[in-house]
Formats: C-alpha cells, structure tokens, sequence
C-alpha cells in the first residue's frame, strides 16, 4: 500500500510542477491541432469549459485553460458579498495574475476567448491575458456564458483593451448548450 501512496506522491508532484511552463493542449490526440487557431477560456466554475472543449474539438484548434494564480474559492465567487469576485470587478484597474502563459501565441491567427460574465463583464482575469499579448491583426471571437446577462457590454469592454486586433461579433451561451449549437455558431463565424 505504501508504494500505491509514494506512486501518486510522485504524480501529483509530476503534475504541479508542470503547472508553471507554458502551455498550449491540443484538443485531438489522433491528430496535430491548427496552429492557427486556439480556444482560450477561463471557467471557475465548470460552466464555460465544455463549450471551450467542444469549440477547440470542433475546429481542431489547441485549448488553453487560464489558470488563475490564486484560484478562486467558492466564497470568492458569491456575489454580493464584498468577496473577491465582487472586488476585483469593481475595481478598473484589477488584473489578476495567471499561472502560466500561451505557447507560440504568435503563430495562432485567430483566438476564440470564452469566459462566463460577472456582474455583467467578463473575469478581469480576461482582460490580465488580452493585455499579456500582441493581438495585432489577429482574429478575435469571444463567446460566454451566462444565465442572464448579454455578452454586449463585456464584449465592447474588452475591445477597447485591443482595438488593433479584428474582432468578430461574439455570443452568449446558456450552461449546458450542446456541442450542435456550438458548431453551427462556429459555421456561421469561421469557414469550417
């Protein structure tokens, strides 16, 4: 039982001290990702990544999940209780810092940006990555989640962050929405 116990030890060390490098994942283990295209998206709750995953699977793009350095608690994401969440989307000039960065950001030409929306914005952890990069003449797509609130004003927020990059006119997404409904948005967005 005790070489069970140093095994996973071993793993778990494996796996956190690979959460520092740069990352790119590919969405497809039978075949190499477009390296053109990536699916970034921030998702604390679990509600944004499946749409995430089936974008990047859809496309065959690499996927990248911002990770926070600090990870939100679930306290940290009630709302209205002055908790972390309520104060960095208060505060303009909030940038929380993530864990690591995109591989080869210079090589995607179009980048899909999911995040779900607090207190009608998108994570200023979104808007920490937008300012980590040079998105000149790049294709920008967000897409979010939400059980209310419209992407309008998140979306305008962040392109103002990057008014040199191309942005394409985004969408809000109910949780649960099924990989269909993401392909046929991505059809009528990106020539499949």
């Amino acid at each position: 039982m005790s070489g069970i116990l140093l095994l996973a030890f071993i793993l778990c060390l494996t796996d956190c001290s690979n959460n520092t490098e740069q990352k790119v994942i590919s969405s497809g283990e039978n075949s190499a990702p477009n390296s053109s295209m990536v699916v970034v998206y921030f998702s604390a709750t679990g509600t944004t990544r499946p749409l995430a995953e089936y974008a990047a699977d859809i496309l065959n793009a690499y996927i990248y999940d911002i990770v926070p350095q600090d990870p939100y608690t679930d306290e940290d994401l009630v709302y209205y209780t002055g908790g972390r969440a309520d104060q960095e989307q208060n505060d303009p000039s909030a940038r929380p810092a993530i864990l690591d960065s995109v591989k080869d950001m210079s090589q995607c030409d179009t980048v899909l940006i999911g995040y779900f929306i607090w207190h009608g914005q998108a994570p200023k952890i979104i808007y920490t990555f937008l300012e980590s990069y040079d998105f000149s003449g790049k294709t920008l797509l967000p897409f979010c989640t939400s059980h209310s609130s419209g992407i309008c004003y998140s979306a305008s927020n962040l392109h103002s962050l990057v008014p040199s990059a191309n942005w394409l006119d985004g969408r809000r997404f109910a949780g649960g929405t099924s990989r269909n409904m993401i392909a046929a948005w991505l059809d009528e967005k990106i020539s499949l």
